[in-house]
């Protein structure tokens, strides 16, 4: 019997200086790198991804507020995962295995299956291809296609973190290019927006070392279609997370209990903000057959 490790199928992909390496469990990041310098905070092949680091996020990101919202006026009931703070999170495919579509030496093609099940009854298909292009940037495309007789609700997102190589934490700067803080209560379900100001706007940048959060924007800047938030080194590297126009909110986790690691930044382009199931801001509905895709991707400067 072959062994597998924890994290499941490992995808190594190469281009040029780039190697990435995408594993089936959540069809997750595991790694991502440049001339040898991490790109993204990375963990072991026998680890589950720890902080949900590198995962993709279907048909929900981030919380839904003790699991509960209603369809069609009947009340549905997600599986409680964030046990503390008593809310389902980060999807229903994080501890799934995905299938391995095809590989070529710089692209992978993962789909997993959302079975209907209590607090989600659809059934719907999450396709998600890594591609490393030829300056080694990395491109993620994340496709959720309902496969059910009626419509089905949905927020896509994904939660890499970012890294620049061995650079000090202490002189890492975080830029996000948001004009809209969404406000949260303690168990970090939204209460409301504000425009951001003083240790809130990020546009300018701020030190990320001061900026401890967990916490959401709106109001992205786009520029031809595409956002780009940036985490800069003090020798002037720098690694920026894009994303399209689908991707309307970022949600930025700033922590200091990341395993191995005095900091870690993780910038998690979505297309809805939490509880979206029970606020409607951001929710999008698939028809039946209809398919809803999200565009991401990591470049460097280094």
């Amino acid at each position: 019997m072959t062994e597998l490790p924890a994290s499941g199928t490992q995808v190594v992909l190469r281009r040029g200086d780039a190697r990435a390496v995408v594993v089936s469990l959540a069809a997750g990041l595991r790694r991502y790198e440049r001339a040898g310098v991490d790109l993204v905070e990375g963990y072991g092949a026998d680890a589950i991804a720890p902080g949900a680091a590198g995962i993709t996020l279907a048909p929900f990101a981030n919380r839904v507020d003790g699991g509960r919202w209603l369809l069609d006026g009947a009340p549905q009931q997600l599986d409680i995962t964030e046990v503390p703070r008593g809310n389902a999170i980060h999807g229903l495919l994080r501890n799934t295995g995905y299938t391995v579509l095809s590989v070529t030496p710089f692209r992978a093609e993962l789909e997993a299956v959302i079975h209907p099940q209590h607090g989600y009854p659809f059934l719907a298909r999450h396709r998600v291809v890594y591609e490393l292009a030829a300056d080694g940037s990395l491109a993620v495309t994340q496709t959720l296609t309902n496969d059910s007789p009626r419509p089905a609700p949905f927020v896509l997102g994904a939660h890499p973190y970012l890294r620049v190589g061995d650079a000090d934490p202490g002189g890492l700067t975080l830029t996000v290019a948001a004009a809209t803080l969404i406000t949260a209560d303690d168990r970090l379900i939204p209460t409301g927006a504000e425009p951001v100001a003083g240790e809130w706007d990020l546009r300018a940048g701020r030190a990320a070392a001061a900026a401890l959060m967990d916490t959401c924007f709106t109001d992205v800047a786009y520029d031809d279609g595409v956002a780009r938030h940036t985490l800069s080194a003090a020798d002037g590297r720098a690694v920026t997370l894009w994303h399209d126009e689908s991707a309307t909110h970022v949600h930025v986790f700033i922590t200091t209990g990341f395993p191995g690691r005095p900091l870690a930044v993780a910038v998690e382009p979505m297309t809805g903000p939490a509880n979206a199931f029970n606020s409607g801001d951001g929710l999008r509905w698939l028809e039946p057959g209809a398919s809803y895709t999200l565009r991401w991707g990591i470049k460097a400067d280094l």
